[in-house]
């Protein structure tokens, strides 16, 4: 089917671009959402017509939207869900959960305007952009975890460079190099008294004699 495009659309092109796409992307996207308009004489007319006053608003409401973006940088929000040992959660999350949380930190996002090309099933933090306009998107951190402490954990890790979930035995792991350390930072505190202990009596014994 041929189109004329009433905004720009990734991927296919910009505003005014003539353009021919699968019948049903057409009736089922971009002709309800009024991202598109069939390439007919009268449309394509009524579109020049309109040229102007379809870029001026265009125009402002990308201004808009690079504003918002500006504010969302950055932004990272946390979900809560039960998963089983090995991270896997029991369900999954989708779009429409993710508009939630943005939407609850003081943004607001529609389901339809987070991309994601999958669901999350899994625990760890995750990025995925979000279209604030036909030409402005930004990227939000989505923290999956079973607890507010373990999202937090995971944040930490991912802000040293490490991969945000640990398995249980990468845990036990870093336990037991953590006790090493401890254990031979001890050992050398204690050879460090025991040398300072014996000069302090050397000493000594050379003040007597």
């Amino acid at each position: 089917m041929e189109i004329i495009l009433l905004e720009r659309v990734e991927k296919l092109g910009q505003m005014g671009d003539v353009v021919t796409v699968k019948a049903g992307y057409a009736r089922n996207f971009l002709l309800p959402q009024k991202k598109a308009a069939r390439a007919t004489k009268s449309n394509l007319e009524v579109f020049e017509a309109q040229r102007a006053q379809l870029e001026a608003v265009n125009l402002e409401q990308r201004k808009e939207a690079e504003a918002v973006a500006a504010k969302m940088e950055g932004l990272s929000v946390v979900i809560i869900r039960s998963a089983s040992e090995a991270g896997h959660l029991y369900g999954s999350v989708n779009s429409r959960d993710i508009a939630t949380v943005i939407t609850d930190s003081g943004f607001t996002v529609t389901r339809n305007q987070v991309l994601m090309e999958r669901p999350v099933k899994m625990i760890g933090i995750f990025d995925y952009r979000i279209r604030l306009h036909a030409e402005v998107f930004v990227n939000v951190s989505i923290n999956v975890a079973q607890s507010a402490e373990e999202a937090e954990a995971q944040a930490e890790r991912v802000a040293r460079g490490e991969a945000a979930v640990v398995t249980a035995a990468e845990a036990d792991a870093y336990e037991a190099a953590n006790q090493a350390k401890e254990n031979a930072d001890a050992m050398a505190a204690a050879a460090a008294a025991n040398r300072a202990a014996e000069d302090a009596e050397a000493e000594t014994e050379n003040k007597g004699e």
